[in-house]
């Protein structure tokens, strides 16, 4: 709509409207929050505001990119998902960007995005609490050394994201990994050595960490696939306007017994899995040039 004027004016307006958006549904969500704190037996009615405020926060956000934005999306696979689902999310990262791509595409598709936090990020300022208002499930991880030296812990960190997601059990949730682990860039995937041409080296540990803590009550994988055909641009980019062209391939994938077990402590399982995340990127990076082609 408003795609003739300059980018940088643009991008200083859409910029002012995604922080205006965020701080007011952030102060509504610590007000949700406090009475939450105050009076946690009320459970039903916060999650149907935080949801309202989630949905309606993202909506402002969809507005904003139609209004300042002329993208060509172009997004397959969506057919099936249910917005009463429980889902674990895979997905490329590239940019900043695909966040907000990834909200959009799925927003009233399946349940609001959440990702596993560290447990010492609840004690951010402001963002902690919101997160925690969200019902973002907090965890703790062990590194192998820490491990070796206090051995009594070991599943102590699966345990912990159990209690952390058991609210889940009736409460559909959409949880969000960047398996990568970091955006791709040309440097990283050099130093990697990775053995595919698009992508960067997938993370197997935290996948078979959620799949492990929650792998009972998801109903499938949804594995994503962010294409930018002109190549892939900033954060300032997207908001400026510079992105011609967003595809989005997104496909199902079941979720077995072959891969839910003790990643951690079984070497044939954490090798299989390997091997199993493995096939699932090789997968992904020819879909990546198949895109391209097309």
């Amino acid at each position: 709509m408003l795609s003739f004027l300059p980018a940088n004016l643009r991008g200083v307006l859409s910029l002012v409207l995604y922080a205006v958006n965020t701080v007011f549904w952030t102060i509504l969500i610590f007000v949700v929050a406090f009475f939450k704190l105050i009076m946690p037996f009320w459970k039903k009615h916060y999650t149907w505001l935080l949801t309202f405020i989630a949905d309606k926060w993202i909506l402002i956000n969809t507005f904003n990119q139609r209004l300042m934005n002329n993208i060509t999306w172009d997004v397959k696979g969506l057919e099936g998902l249910k917005q009463d689902g429980w889902y674990l999310v895979l997905a490329t990262h590239q940019s900043w960007t695909d966040i907000l791509v990834l909200q959009r595409i799925f927003h009233r598709k399946i349940p609001f995005l959440k990702f596993f936090l560290k447990k010492e990020l609840i004690w951010v300022p402001f963002l902690g609490l919101a997160w925690w208002a969200l019902d973002f499930p907090f965890m703790k991880r062990y590194s192998k050394a820490f491990l070796d030296k206090y051995p009594h812990l070991k599943g102590k960190d699966i345990e912990i994201t159990r209690k952390a997601c058991e609210k889940f059990k009736t409460l559909p949730v959409s949880v969000m990994n960047f398996v990568e682990g970091t955006r791709f860039t040309p440097e990283k995937h050099k130093r990697q050595k990775s053995p595919y041409y698009n992508l960067l080296n997938p993370k197997a540990g935290g996948v078979a960490f959620v799949l492990s803590a929650m792998g009972e009550q998801l109903n499938q994988i949804v594995n994503v696939t962010i294409v930018y055909p002109d190549g892939t641009k900033s954060f300032w980019d997207f908001i400026c306007g510079k992105i011609g062209e967003i595809r989005v391939s997104v496909e199902t994938l079941p979720i077995s017994s072959e891969i839910i077990g003790d990643y951690v402590n079984n070497s044939e399982f954490r090798e299989n899995f390997q091997k199993w995340i493995n096939s699932v990127w090789q997968q992904k990076d020819m879909r990546i040039d198949s895109i391209l082609k097309s």
